[in-house]
């Protein structure tokens, strides 16, 4: 280090940085005694100040620190000839990281790219579904009426399912009595009595809500009657057109018709979505839907419906098919993003727990239910209603 950076050399009668007082013996000179040589003391220049703090401060200035250490000017000294007013000059620790990070190990294998999670159990999602669609398809082609019982149950268990979690995420008492015997009344009328049969049995229920609330206090009526209401019309008076389907000669291919298309669909969103989905069909609504889900959604259910048309149905055209399947996939798109609205208003993931890999009935009529009087229309549209 230049010495010259720290000022110009003093005279031989300059007592030095600090001068002639009683602080001791000058900085940087050699300790007073027979040792002492002037002439080498004329030559000696004064030692700065070195003071108890870093001039730049921090850890961050090591490098300057170590520069102003370093030199013959702090040559160690005897203990005892060290002045006692004299800074000690203590070298900077090295900084070092408080949390210091492993560097990576070159020789290690990069770990695997994890694959792409389906979001729920498959194999119980698939053991379930199989399950389902041995009871319906066996009670669908074995006796009528015991599909149209499956159908009041599934009903009953849906309005269960939606009247629990409005009372317990809102606070809507929605009547469940009413709702499950005016429910499954409006099914088996579909049956019996047709259109006409389901529009009196869902006036007759909206009416019994109106009534059976009346038994307990004023507050909030209009709400729960509203949602009771609502409730009829979502779950029992939709699936009554399934019934309606059924009454048909040839009904057990067309509800199976409505099944099978209404299954691809879903099917087919699931894994196109699944695979190749990238963009957000209603983030705000149901952010796993995607565009491209969509598109594979319409797809499979054209092809489905092609088919259905040609081969299950009397007197259907394939063409006739392609346009039954284009419908089915937007009506059951619509209907699961309805439920998929309902489901977040209510803070909820799924509307039960009854069936594993599915969640609750209500889960899985979401798409059935707003896709039965659209088949059920273009059925009659095309192939008439007997």
């Amino acid at each position: 280090m230049n010495d010259s950076s720290w000022g110009a050399p003093t005279g031989a009668g300059q007592a030095g940085y600090w001068g002639p007082d009683d602080r001791g013996p000058v900085q940087g000179a050699d300790p007073a005694g027979p040792a002492y040589d002037a002439p080498q003391a004329q030559q000696t220049r004064p030692m700065p100040i070195v003071p108890d703090e870093p001039a730049y401060g921090g850890d961050q200035d090591d490098d300057r620190g170590a520069a102003r250490l370093s030199g013959p000017l702090f040559r160690e000294q005897p203990p005892q000839a060290r002045p006692h007013h004299t800074p000690q000059a203590q070298p900077f620790p090295a900084a070092t990281p408080q949390n210091p990070e492993p560097m990576p190990d070159a020789s290690q294998p990069a770990p695997p790219p994890q694959k792409k999670s389906a979001g729920r159990d498959l194999t119980a999602a698939i053991g379930v579904g199989v399950g389902l669609g041995v009871v319906i398809v066996a009670s669908l082609f074995v006796v009528k009426a015991v599909f149209v019982g499956v159908v009041a149950v599934a009903v009953v268990v849906g309005l269960w399912e939606l009247t629990k979690r409005l009372e317990e995420r809102k606070g809507i008492r929605a009547p469940l009595v009413p709702l499950a015997v005016g429910g499954a009344a409006m099914v088996v009328a579909g049956y019996v009595r047709g259109a006409e049969g389901a529009w009196v049995a869902m006036a007759l229920t909206a009416l019994a809500v109106l009534v059976w609330r009346m038994t307990e206090p004023p507050e909030d009526y209009l709400r729960d009657v509203t949602a009771g209401v609502f409730a009829a019309f979502y779950v029992p008076f939709l699936a009554t057109f399934v019934t309606m389907m059924l009454s048909a000669d040839d009904g057990a291919w067309r509800v199976l018709t409505f099944l099978v298309l209404t299954v691809v669909s879903d099917t087919g969103a699931y894994a196109i979505g699944w695979r190749f989905g990238r963009t957000k069909l209603a983030p705000r609504i149901s952010p796993g839907k995607t565009r491209e889900g969509l598109l594979g959604a319409v797809s499979f259910a054209m092809v489905a419906g092609a088919l259905c048309m040609q081969f299950l149905i009397d007197d259907g055209q394939w063409w006739q098919g392609l346009l039954l399947g284009l419908a089915v996939a937007a009506s059951a798109t619509l209907g699961d993003l309805g439920e998929s609205m309902i489901k977040r208003d209510l803070g909820i993931k799924d509307m039960g727990t009854l069936l594993p890999g599915h969640g609750g009935i209500m889960d899985r009529l979401d798409s059935l239910l707003p896709t039965a009087p659209v088949v059920w229309l273009l059925l009659v549209l095309f192939v008439g209603s007997s």
